[in-house]
Order: C-alpha cells, then sequence, then structure tokens
C-alpha cells in the first residue's frame, strides 16, 4: 500500500474528552467494521421470515422504510471510508477529498413509531449503525474544522511560488 506522502495530522475524533488523530490504521479498522456492519444489515433487511408469514402490513412497511434508511446509512459511510482510503494511498488529492469525501450531516435517524413494530434484533442493528455513523460525523467534523484553520488553496500557491523564485 503506497501512502499519500501529503497526509497531515488534520484527522481528529473525541475519545474520552481529548483529540486523538487519526491515521490509516484507523480508517482501515473503520472500514472494515463498516463492511462487517453493512453485510449484518443486507442479512437482517432480506425481507424474509417474520414479516413475509403474514405479518400485518404496517410492519412490513416499517421493515422497508428502517432498511431504506438504514443501507442508505451504511452506503454513505463507506463511501466516506473509501474516499478517505483512497487519499491516503494517493489515488485522490486532498482537493478532491475535501470536495467528495463529506458525509451527510445530520443523517436521519430511525423513526421510533416504525421501531416499535420491528423486532428486538433489527432495533439494535439499526441503533449501532446509527452510532457507527455519528462516530464518522465526529471524525469528518474534527477534520473539516482544522481544514478551515488553513489558509486558501489560492495563498498556499503563491506562497509555494514565491518560495521558488526566490
Amino acid at each position: 500500500m503506497q501512502l499519500n506522502s501529503a497526509i497531515r495530522p488534520v484527522y481528529r475524533d473525541f475519545v474520552m474528552g481529548r483529540a486523538t488523530s487519526i491515521n490509516p490504521r484507523i480508517i482501515e479498522s473503520l472500514y472494515c467494521e463498516g463492511l462487517v456492519l453493512s453485510d449484518e444489515v443486507r442479512a437482517a433487511f432480506n425481507l424474509s421470515d417474520p414479516y413475509r408469514r403474514g405479518e400485518e402490513d404496517l410492519a412490513r412497511i416499517a421493515l422497508s422504510c428502517e432498511a431504506l434508511r438504514t443501507t442508505t446509512r451504511m452506503m454513505h459511510a463507506l463511501a466516506w471510508l473509501l474516499n478517505h482510503r483512497a487519499y491516503i494511498k494517493g489515488e485522490i488529492t486532498e482537493f478532491q477529498l475535501a470536495r467528495h469525501g463529506r458525509l451527510q450531516p445530520n443523517f436521519p435517524t430511525s423513526d421510533p413509531e416504525r421501531m416499535a413494530l420491528l423486532t428486538p434484533e433489527v432495533r439494535e442493528l439499526i441503533g449501532t449503525t446509527e452510532r457507527f455513523y455519528a462516530r464518522l460525523e465526529r471524525l469528518d467534523a474534527g477534520w473539516r474544522e482544522s481544514e478551515a484553520g488553513l489558509p486558501p488553496a489560492i495563498q498556499r500557491l503563491r506562497e509555494r511560488l514565491s518560495g521558488i523564485a526566490s
């Protein structure tokens, strides 16, 4: 794996009230966790078993709605992680990461009324995906905050060019 030589410690997450830097191992670990969780989501929402055996239509509708919301949440999470993996490997630039590597803020959480119609196992899985997404949101917010303190790209380019001309 070829790592991007331009990686700076701009990634942060808050663990127990302190900032920690994020590195390729953290992204890779989260990516593996996200893949496993996505597979569990796929298996849970294959629309079989209790909901196809004559259960009420409301329960099937609730399952369908929460399945769509949960799989979309995981799709966004994996896309975010894939963009960061690509940046770390040097496959995309920092500009591309900043432009395309954003998580949707405040992604909708599950509907409590619909959740009440689902099995406890499915409710727990949905909660796990919501917590996973919240972790990525904190990482993304920390990275965005650190990027906000950097000078604009044009200014950095001018500074580099003036250094070459000197």
